[in-house]
């Protein structure tokens, strides 16, 4: 299994970031070794000073897919669920900066918290889902799907030009603005349309 996620889907965080807002979908990779599940505790990372959170939509992969046409992509995922893409900003930025690639700043262990799955079928619309992320009962990140740069249809067939989907692949969609730091005592909670998905904390 292999995470593949989206970058800069969402304007608003693209310029929040201060990044140029793409015009074609911008990939990265976190190993399987980066999921964090069943709401266990997030361990800050001793090599950082600067972990933040990213709240996205996951799509999983249910079947095998190349070179996919956007109009049958629909057809390549059939469980969607909430993910954290925790992110070393200090790494990133000075990653950046250098022009590195930004593995270290994103494909660490435990990296990619990840809820529980729900089957598609019971959304009646991919494009009007709303998600939110709380800190400590605080709303930090209020998204809606509706906002995306890019479609799941879009990025499914982007990605599989490029590299095979398959079963049990996990897709983070992108992040809405919001994002900033966690700290150790943080208790993360993440809603998608209403239903508690995330509930863990950071140590």
């Amino acid at each position: 299994m292999k995470i593949i996620a989206i970058g800069r889907n969402y304007a608003a965080h693209a310029k929040e970031l201060n990044n140029a807002v793409p015009t074609k979908p911008i990939i990265f990779l976190k190993p399987d070794t980066a999921v964090l599940k069943d709401n266990k505790p997030f361990y800050i990372p001793e090599f950082s000073l600067d972990i933040h959170y990213e709240l996205e939509v996951v799509l999983k992969v249910c079947k095998e897919g190349k070179h996919i046409a956007e109009k049958f992509a629909s057809n390549y995922y059939d469980e969607i669920g909430l993910g954290i893409d925790f992110t070393a900003r200090d790494i990133q930025t000075e990653h950046k900066e250098k022009g590195l690639p930004w593995e270290l700043a994103k494909a660490f262990d435990n990296s990619a918290a990840i809820s529980n799955f729900l089957p598609k079928a019971g959304f009646s619309d991919m494009y009007q889902l709303q998600f939110e992320l709380q800190i400590n009962k605080e709303t930090r990140q209020n998204g809606h799907t509706s906002n995306l740069l890019f479609s799941f249809e879009k990025i499914i067939s982007f990605v599989s030009q490029y590299i095979t989907l398959k079963k049990g692949d996990l897709i983070f969609t992108g992040t809405p603005e919001g994002v900033g730091q966690v700290k150790q005592g943080d208790q993360l909670e993440a809603w998608l349309e209403g239903k508690q998905l995330l509930n863990f904390s950071v140590k």
